[in-house]
């Protein structure tokens, strides 16, 4: 080989590294992104001996089962859609219907959990257990509670003992509003939670509720809404049992599902989704549905799921499950999925079944949030 041939393959040599470094880098990414958005549509974080831990600690109470029974002895069959109590309160405070929201990162457990706390108050509000219809709940607060304080990491936000990966886990979530609470989406206690920030979840995912240098004030703050009735759910008898008498169910599986629904609105279970969402109608065979179904609510705005809707009021960016998809992802005794209480506990009540064929929940006169923004409470 010549010394020209020899300069050549090396100029040949150097500038394939380069072009490999350089579609490497980009390769690498692209990838990134990729797990990112898929990250972002996600965030259940699996963590069994932790879930085991915090059952242990709630005691024979924290069980549905236990917490419920008079609610599992009396429920009659119904079909029952808790949607429509948040529908009306939404509209009572906001004066606008109510549109799912989408999350911006791997926060799905605190909007699963938010979602089902306000629809539990909102089925108070109708059933005269609340004196006013509840605001949107704040997820940042769960979220970040989850990761940080109900798992025993200093909570002051000087440093972010939480980490920079997303993600939670269902019983984190349910120590936290049980021992701590919720904040709503208002102007108080120091911070705007009028608007869901994306960022805000992933900085107070690693400081902690309230954020970086906050003192653990945040948490002082929350501890005046504590939602405290929460219990376990390990199947669907249970699920629907529940929510018969108003008690929605924030549900944590590795379950997927189709992104279309199906003639009678039922999504087809598919492929795996570490995941958490919201539990909110059940629909009975006996009572003229193909099959025994509950509805889940996601958190990925209104279009993600396309197909019929039944019935024509259920929220869009919902579908239906069937009930031994429903057993499978409430996971009998290792189940990470609870169902959110009245301000009175467990027990059983009748809520309202009278106008389920309406297309939409009626109008009512409007009020301002800023009237509640100091002044709500989950007591009666």
């Amino acid at each position: 080989m010549t010394a020209q041939q020899r300069q050549v393959w090396t100029w040949s040599a150097v500038a394939f590294v380069v072009i490999a470094a350089i579609i490497g880098a980009l390769v690498e990414r692209a990838t990134l992104r990729i797990a990112d958005r898929i990250e972002s549509r996600f965030g259940y974080d699996p963590n069994p001996e932790g879930t085991k831990e915090v059952l242990a600690e709630f005691g024979p109470d924290g069980l549905f089962r236990n917490a419920g029974d008079e609610a599992i002895r009396k429920a009659e069959g119904k079909d029952t859609f808790l949607y429509r109590s948040a529908m009306k309160a939404h509209q009572a405070l906001y004066g606008k219907p109510w549109i799912v929201g989408r999350q911006g990162i791997g926060d799905c457990v605190s909007w699963g959990w938010a979602h089902s706390i306000r629809v539990a108050k909102s089925v108070d509000r109708e059933t005269g257990r609340l004196p006013q219809p509840p605001p949107l709940v704040a997820t940042a607060t769960i979220y970040e509670g989850s990761r940080v304080e109900s798992r025993g990491k200093d909570g002051s936000g000087r440093s972010a003992v939480g980490g920079w990966s997303d993600g939670s886990y269902g019983a984190a979530a349910a120590r936290w509003v049980r021992d701590y609470g919720v904040a709503f989406r208002l102007n108080d206690g120091g911070h705007d939670l009028t608007t869901y920030s994306a960022d805000r979840a992933k900085s107070w995912g690693a400081y902690g509720n309230g954020g970086q240098w906050d003192g653990g004030q945040f948490d002082q703050f929350v501890k005046k809404h504590p939602a405290q009735h929460v219990a376990a759910i390990r199947n669907f008898s249970e699920a629907a049992a529940a929510i018969e008498s108003g008690f929605p169910i924030a549900v944590c599986s590795s379950q997927g599902f189709s992104s279309t629904r199906g003639k009678d609105a039922f999504a087809e279970a598919s492929g795996q989704w570490n995941h958490c969402m919201t539990l909110l109608a059940v629909r009975y065979k006996a009572n003229g549905s193909p099959e025994d179904g509950l509805l889940c609510l996601n958190s990925w705005g209104p279009e993600w799921i396309s197909g019929p809707r039944w019935p024509e009021d259920m929220p869009e960016g919902s579908f239906w499950i069937r009930r031994a998809v429903v057993d499978r992802m409430l996971g009998g005794e290792g189940t990470d999925s609870f169902a959110v209480g009245s301000v009175g506990g467990f027990a059983w009540r009748p809520v309202n079944h009278r106008d389920w064929f309406q297309p939409a929940p009626p109008n009512s006169e409007p009020l301002k949030p800023s009237g509640v923004a100091n002044t709500f409470s989950l007591a009666p």
